[in-house]
């Protein structure tokens, strides 16, 4: 996609990659045609009017690369430039802005019909009495693992690089910098919330999670720190893997959260497959996807996809869990890496925030004569931000006036919704409260 409207890129390269599809963007006419000739799109979507080059040029560079393409547009309209795009450039198809997001993704969808299930129909399963893997029960934050398989056997070992005195001033003062929830949210006049002391031991920082996971991510973004953060409940360990300040990477112990398992929710193999599977590794001591692939269940590719989606959901599940503990420490970079997940920390937390926050914990964390107003001391640029329409134009009205309720009188989007996007907000620092 190329069009220079930022918001616009980041709110259908969401649309996009919600329905499976992998996404590329740029702002710019020749910085799109250097894309296109690197990563041989199946399609592209381009806007007419860009600001170094016409979308028309841009269609003609694509037409010698054999990349079939759709126009956009806001400025030129009507039914001339309509008969021009699609009869003199040979587009597939012109979408006058506005436009129905389902109306371009069912163009999209007829010109190169997705081959994996999109997010939308993997659900994010929040476990409730989960079975643990037995022979991952003694998961450390130093596991030896090897991130192109997941496997903890015959593996060079991630040795563990405690904290320096100066990573621990650093990860330390990005997180005091932002308030970690340690309860309800209090309001200016009953003084501010304290910040929760970290036990350290070794190096390490521990601490209860409770509301605090939006936070430790912003802390680990705004340190660009290349570590790990551990979190247990229960039998239950979840780790989240970091590259300067990125989240790359995540293992669970579930045995729910394992590649097979995955895949069974996600539609690709049946439950039969998976242990026709299972036994095959077993005898062979082959990983499970390596016996699906020889199979002929699963490609090589599809293994990479979905193993980006478990993760993923591995990283959304913990965005539910409202008690266990957390523990923070550092290590070199992991090595042999097949996949390594492209998400941006503040798209990670609005999204686990608007998906898995309960009702009942929004408006704990939301309360109804709380004042939303932009903060002084954001954790992350608006920019980098997705934002709905709906979201873009709530965000002036938090003026640090109007109250909570205020703002779910004004807005015509049910409460829960507008709830989960204030939080998220907050949870960013975006927008503090008063």
């Amino acid at each position: 996609m190329v069009d220079d409207n930022p918001e616009l890129l980041t709110l259908l390269s969401s649309s996009f990659e919600e329905a499976g599809y992998t996404v590329h963007t740029a702002a710019r006419g020749r910085a799109a045609l250097d894309l296109a000739r690197k990563e041989k799109p199946a399609l592209a979507l381009v806007d007419i009017l860009l600001p170094d080059v016409m979308g028309y040029d841009v269609a003609e560079a694509l037409k010698r690369l054999r990349i079939p393409f759709l126009f956009m547009s806001g400025v030129h309209k009507g039914g001339k430039t309509s008969a021009t795009v699609l009869s003199k450039y040979g587009a597939l198809g012109f979408f006058e802005k506005p436009f129905e997001r389902r109306a371009l993704l069912d163009a999209v969808r007829k010109a190169v019909p997705v081959s994996s299930p999109g997010r939308q129909s993997l659900a994010f399963d929040v476990e409730e009495g989960p079975q643990v893997s037995e022979a991952a029960e003694a998961m450390q934050l130093t596991a030896r693992i090897d991130l192109k398989g997941g496997s903890m056997r015959g593996t060079s070992p991630l040795r563990l690089r405690p904290m320096d005195r100066d990573q621990m001033n650093r990860l330390g003062s990005s997180i005091s910098a932002r308030t970690v929830q340690t309860g309800p949210i209090a309001l200016a006049s009953q003084g501010a919330p304290a910040l929760q002391p970290f036990g350290e031991k070794d190096g390490m920082r521990r601490g209860d999670l409770k509301d605090n996971l939006p936070h430790l991510l912003a802390a680990f973004y705004n340190a660009k720190e290349t570590g790990e953060l551990g979190l247990m409940k229960g039998q239950v360990k979840k780790i989240i893997f970091f590259e300067q300040g990125f989240p790359v990477f995540a293992l669970s112990n579930l045995v729910a959260d394992r590649l097979g398992h995955f895949l069974v929710r996600a539609g690709k193999i049946d439950e039969a497959t998976l242990q026709r599977a299972a036994q095959g590794a077993s005898g062979t001591r082959q990983r499970t996807g390596d016996a699906l692939i020889a199979m002929g269940a699963l490609t090589e590719e599809e293994r990479l996809y979905y193993m980006g989606q478990q993760i993923k959901s591995i990283l959304y599940s913990v965005f539910a869990w409202e008690e266990g503990v957390f523990t923070l420490s550092f290590q070199a970079r992991a090595r042999r890496e097949a996949i390594k997940l492209d998400i941006h920390p503040a798209n990670l937390i609005m999204r686990g925030v608007k998906k898995l926050y309960k009702p009942e914990r929004l408006k704990r964390l939301m309360p109804p004569r709380a004042r939303p107003t932009p903060s002084q001391d954001p954790s992350f640029n608006l920019s980098d931000v997705e934002l709905q329409a709906w979201e873009a134009h709530l965000l002036p009205r938090c003026d640090g006036y109007r109250t909570v309720a205020d703002l779910l009188t004004a807005t015509e989007r049910p409460a829960t919704e507008v709830l989960g996007s204030l939080v998220a907000l907050t949870s960013l620092r975006v927008l503090e409260l008063r």
